[in-house]
């Protein structure tokens, strides 16, 4: 099993990414400030979730990453330029040192987007675009 001291500085800051920024991205595809809230906190509960529930280490660690990755002021191109840029990096180190834990990973980053996308009354539809991105991103469309 891998774990965190397997990947250089930039790669590991690109899977924390995508996992933050899989959740930024559905949240900004329908932007409602009222929903942002309930948003945060369903992102907060499933990477609570996979700290605790996750049998992956690496995925564990992923899960307790602090903070977005994101300024205030990002855009929503910004979001979804640098999150998926990030995604490609991070499958591309996990395929190259371990490919064991490349499903895991993507189970994590569209779990935790999913559950943002349902947090507020079921996904909407820029939130299901930005899910099937997020699912082409990462190999699993």
């Amino acid at each position: 099993m891998a774990i965190k001291a397997d990947f250089n500085e930039a790669e590991w800051q690109a899977m924390e990414k995508g996992v933050t920024g899989a959740a930024m991205l559905v949240s900004v595809s329908d932007r409602d400030f009222s929903d942002s809230f309930g948003e945060a906190s369903a992102l907060a509960k499933a990477l609570a979730a996979q700290r605790e529930q996750s049998a992956s280490e690496l995925m564990r660690e992923l899960a307790g990453v602090r903070g977005t990755g994101f300024g205030m002021t990002a855009s929503p191109q910004e979001v979804e330029s640098e999150t998926l840029a990030s995604l490609q990096v991070a499958t591309a180190a996990l395929a190259a040192k371990a490919p064991d834990e490349s499903d895991a990973y993507r189970r994590l980053v569209l779990g935790v987007a999913e559950s943002v996308a349902v947090a507020k009354g079921g996904a909407k539809a820029g939130e299901i675009a930005a899910l099937d991105k997020l699912s082409e991103a990462l190999g699993a469309a």
